[in-house]
């Protein structure tokens, strides 16, 4: 029987959604799962979820629910985090910032927000892993939290925990192309390799045959395939092109290949956002919702707590967007069923023209023995030196972040692409001098 911990139990939507998914398999419902969070409403409210869809579909698995982690991880099998250390405030303050000297910023991908989030996320992930080495040191840690590459950086690099960062975007993205083309998507396979949010498609075969001759010629007319998406009632199409899909077209015709950003590219790279007539071209919004988030966040607690006091019947819905891959890596250990995922990992080796050491997004192979990446190889050189130019940043702020070094974390906003090509150096040091003072909490002890 295996325990799974789920550090971040009440944060919007994806606790729920995971407990969901581990009761969804049949072989998963002996285990204990045992609930962690600071924030003691959210965390009262996520147990009472999980015990009330336990209890109304006869379940066996046992609900466990505390403030302290370390309690939690006595005897863990399997640990998934997904939190966002500091809330909402200090990342709308910064954003704030960012936006002041015009930089758009998103909250986990690269750029100032970023690193900023890093510097919040990293210490508090590493003081759960060195708890995770004293108590359950042969656990495995399945890292949701952004900025993934860096997060699981410094945990590769400052802890002795096996681990392995998960994201949704390959397996989402490839879908939507997917469904550009006509193609179902069982009839599609494909692989990815590159960084988290920056991933290249490498294979992307429909029925054993290069699809990609197919998505050259549907983003050859734009205005056509989203009328025939509209025509199709393919879900969010319109939308999904305006912002997305844009950037892949130029990716694709510039680079020879399409990402798994979906919209993050437009963060990784100098080429889309740093003038207004590049946001008018590419069809690029401001990421306004990021506004709304907390307000959204409180609608669906709101939500929760009139299902949770109704007579409402809370279904089993396997396979959503994000938790599904964390549950179906547990499952495969736990039942040898053989599975091919994507993972982020530490890159020994895997992709021989990046920096060894970074973290990687690569295809991985699950057994009963636990995670296998694969070996990539090079990439193509263009791919390479598109993902060089964001690995010098997270490495200076996986460093300066563990070493107490503002001037590292400075120095990897230097080095940004969108920031370095909309900003002077005197205007980057004064934001970053302005987001410290928002985040001086979290600098103790730096130089």
């Amino acid at each position: 029987m295996a325990k799974i911990v789920l550090v971040g139990a009440g944060g919007y939507s994806f606790g729920r959604d995971l407990i969901t998914d581990i009761v969804s398999y049949p072989e998963l419902r002996d285990s204990t799962l045992a609930l962690v969070d600071i924030d003691k409403e959210r965390l009262d409210l996520a147990t009472a979820f999980a015990t009330k869809l336990v209890k109304q579909h006869g379940f066996r698995i046992k609900i466990e629910s505390t403030a302290n982690c370390r309690e939690a991880l006595a005897g863990a099998n399997y640990v998934v985090i997904s939190i966002r250390a500091g809330g909402w405030a200090p990342f709308l303050a910064n954003r704030k910032i960012s936006l002041k000297y015009g930089v758009e910023s998103m909250p986990d991908a690269l750029g100032a927000s970023g690193v900023f989030v890093a510097l919040r996320q990293i210490p508090a992930i590493l003081d759960i892993c060195h708890d995770m080495e004293k108590i359950c040191p042969d656990a495995l840690l399945i890292n949701y939290s952004n900025p993934v590459a860096m997060i699981n950086w410094a945990i590769n690099d400052y802890t002795s925990i096996k681990n392995v960062g998960q994201c949704p975007n390959p397996h989402q993205v490839i879908n939507r192309f997917a469904s550009y083309i006509g193609a179902p998507e069982n009839e599609i396979f494909f692989s990815v390799a590159g960084l988290n949010h920056f991933s290249w498609y490498l294979d992307f075969k429909w029925r054993g045959e290069d699809a990609y001759p197919l998505l050259r010629e549907k983003f050859s007319d734009l205005e056509m395939l989203k009328r025939d998406l509209i025509k199709k009632g393919v879900k969010g199409g319109p939308l999904q092109l305006d912002v997305v899909d844009f950037l892949e077209v130029e990716m694709l015709k510039r680079f020879g290949y399409v990402t798994s950003g979906g919209g993050h590219i437009q963060m990784f790279l100098p080429y889309f956002r740093r003038r207004p007539d590049l946001l008018e071209r590419y069809k690029l919004p401001g990421f306004s919702y990021l506004d709304e988030a907390p307000k959204t966040a409180n609608d669906d607690i709101e939500k929760l707590k009139q299902q949770l006091s109704s007579n409402y019947q809370f279904p089993i819905i396997s396979e959503h967007g994000a938790s599904r891959y964390a549950v179906e890596i547990m499952h495969s250990i736990e039942t040898g069923t053989p599975l091919r995922t994507f993972g982020n990992v530490k890159n020994n080796g895997l992709i021989t023209n990046l920096l060894n050491g970074c973290v990687v997004e690569v295809p991985c192979m699950v057994d009963a023995a636990g995670i296998h990446p694969c070996y990539v190889g090079d990439l193509p050189p263009q791919c390479a030196a598109l993902n060089r130019t964001n690995i010098s940043v997270q490495e200076l702020a996986v460093r300066g972040i563990v070493e107490k070094d503002k001037n590292k974390i400075l120095q990897a906003l230097l080095l940004d692409p969108l920031t370095s090509a909309t900003l002077s150096i005197d205007e980057i040091v004064k934001m970053a001098d302005e987001m410290f003072q928002v985040d001086k909490e979290y600098l103790k002890g730096f130089k």
